[in-house]
Order: structure tokens, then C-alpha cells, then sequence
């Protein structure tokens, strides 16, 4: 196995074509064929699936091709440093379910460590993808929570993929909400109180299992029942319908605005959230810092409400 198989191997994934991906690398395409050909029967591994509509990545090639990016990242990191003597960026990214405390984390740090020495990504994104960013080394760390609920599929889920659950914060539940909701004021709801309103709950497009939603009480039986994609379109929902959804409760006004309010549910749950990343693979001093961010939420009842 070489490093240019590998390359060989991103560019297939990639493009999702042979031809395409021989016209990227100027080889032709009976060559590249034969490599990757070379390289499944070297591996013992079947990389790509091909059919008549074209090319697609096995479960075996994922976690393959998971491995043979950071390899070639990293080649390309030392080459650049060593032979081409280039002033290389150093890189952090994150991908987290939709909190907007964990994209406050991320404005702090950068605001922190600065752009000129350092490129950052950052995705908010289905439960699912965080899980799979992080296994295939796009993010270094994710953030989402467990619960009684999921904790024994989703704990299964990140063994299967080599990666480790580290907790940060305990959170009780709130109801999430537009300031003019009637319910805006109380103290405290029940899920009979917030009957009458829409429940706002974020899409999981084919990982729609309720071991996945952002929300706990996903099995609960609501009357009205709204999907969405980003957390913009959420706030709009509870705004123009009353609308709500059920969260950690914790308030980031300085992203958010404060228009909105988190009212505690009387409920038992509790939401562990915490950081998905690679079993055995060391935070890097950017990823510690980001988590020393989030951290800063825990125990601040200011956050809250």
C-alpha cells in the first residue's frame, strides 16, 4: 500500500467516478482501475461499490478512507513544513448538534487564539454526522448528548466506530420559546401546558430514528409536530407560531438576540452533554481550549433562563 494508492482511493470517494477521477489525478483510467484494484485485494477490503449509476463507498471503505485522509493530511503537513518550508496554518474543527452555546464556545476561542496562524471549520449538523465527522477525522471533536434513552445505542454506535463519549456538562430540560408565547412567563411547564403549541424538532434526514433526535421525550406522542433543518428557521417558528422545542436550557442572547426565554420542564430527565473523539488520538491544545469554553456553562445559573 502507498501513498499515492491512497490519494488514488480519496479521489475515487470523492468524485464518485472513475473517469472524473483519473481526468483530477492526469492518469488515465484503466491505470487507476488497476490500482485500486491493486490496493483492495492488498488490504483484503472491497472500497467501492460499482453499478451502472456509478461509484459508491462501501461501509469497510468509509473507515478506510477515514484513515487514508488523515494519513495524507498529515504527509502534506510535513511536506510543507519540511520541503517546501511553507508557513502552515494549524487546523481545528468541530461539528456539534444545533447549541448555540457551543457556537459561542467556538466565537471565544477563535476570538482568543485568532485567523492569522490558525484555520478553523466549524458545522452544525444532524446527530449522525457529528458522530461520522469525527470518525472520519473532518472534526476533531463533537458535541451532542445521551440521555437514559440513547445512551445504549448511541455508546454502541461510537465503540463500533473507535470513538469515546467524555462528559462536560449535566442539564435539566427546558422549554425553549418565543418571549410573547403564552407560556413565556410561568415558572415552570408540564408537557399538558405545552399541548396547544407546535413542537419545533430538527430534521435527522436518514438517520430519523428517535436514538437520534436532538430532543429528548422523541417518543412522546405530540399533537403538532414541526421538522426543521437549522436553528435560524427554528426561531422563526417559535416566533410566528408559538412554537417550541425542548433543549438544555442554556441562552447564548449574544448570538440568539433576546427575544427568546428557556422555561424549566417539570421532568426527571436529565441531558449529559459532552464530546465525542477518537479513542486513543490526544486533544490538541486548540480542541482543549474550546472545551475550556464550554465548560465556563456549567454551574452559571446567569446562563440559564
Amino acid at each position: 500500500m502507498t501513498l499515492m494508492q491512497m490519494k488514488y482511493a480519496i479521489a475515487v470517494a470523492d468524485t464518485k467516478s472513475m473517469n472524473e477521477a483519473a481526468r483530477s489525478l492526469f492518469i488515465t483510467q484503466p491505470s487507476l482501475s488497476a490500482s485500486i484494484k491493486e490496493l483492495e485485494n492488498e488490504i483484503g477490503v472491497e472500497l467501492f461499490k460499482r453499478t451502472n449509476r456509478g461509484i459508491t463507498v462501501t461501509p469497510e471503505g468509509e473507515e478506510f478512507l477515514g484513515y487514508a485522509r488523515q494519513v495524507v493530511e498529515q504527509y502534506r503537513l510535513i511536506e510543507s513544513k519540511y520541503i517546501e518550508k511553507e508557513n502552515v496554518r494549524k487546523k481545528f474543527s468541530v461539528s456539534m448538534q444545533h447549541y448555540s452555546f457551543a457556537v459561542q464556545a467556538f466565537v471565544e476561542m477563535v476570538r482568543q487564539f485568532g485567523m492569522d496562524k490558525y484555520e478553523f471549520a466549524v458545522h452544525e449538523t444532524k446527530t449522525y454526522e457529528v458522530i461520522e465527522d469525527v470518525k472520519n477525522f473532518k472534526s476533531e471533536i463533537g458535541i451532542l448528548y445521551l440521555n437514559d434513552f440513547n445512551s445504549k445505542v448511541l455508546t454502541k454506535l461510537f465503540t463500533e466506530f473507535g470513538l469515546e463519549f467524555h462528559r462536560l456538562l449535566d442539564c435539566g430540560i427546558y422549554a425553549y420559546m418565543w418571549k410573547g408565547n403564552p407560556l413565556a412567563s410561568r415558572e415552570s411547564v408540564t408537557m399538558d401546558d405545552l399541548q396547544p403549541y407546535p413542537c419545533l424538532a430538527f430534521e435527522q434526514g436518514n438517520n430519523n430514528s428517535f436514538y437520534f433526535a436532538e430532543e429528548v421525550l422523541s417518543t412522546y406522542e405530540y399533537k403538532q409536530l414541526i421538522r426543521a433543518n437549522d436553528r435560524a428557521t427554528m426561531l422563526n417558528l417559535m416566533k410566528g407560531l408559538n412554537g417550541y422545542t425542548l433543549c438544555s436550557g442554556i441562552i447564548c442572547e449574544e448570538l440568539n438576540g433576546g427575544d427568546y426565554c428557556a422555561v424549566p420542564l417539570e421532568s426527571d430527565e436529565v441531558m449529559t452533554i459532552g464530546y465525542l473523539c477518537r479513542k486513543g488520538v490526544a486533544i490538541s491544545p486548540l480542541g482543549q481550549k474550546y472545551l475550556d469554553e464550554i465548560r465556563k456553562y456549567k454551574n452559571e445559573d446567569a446562563r440559564y433562563r
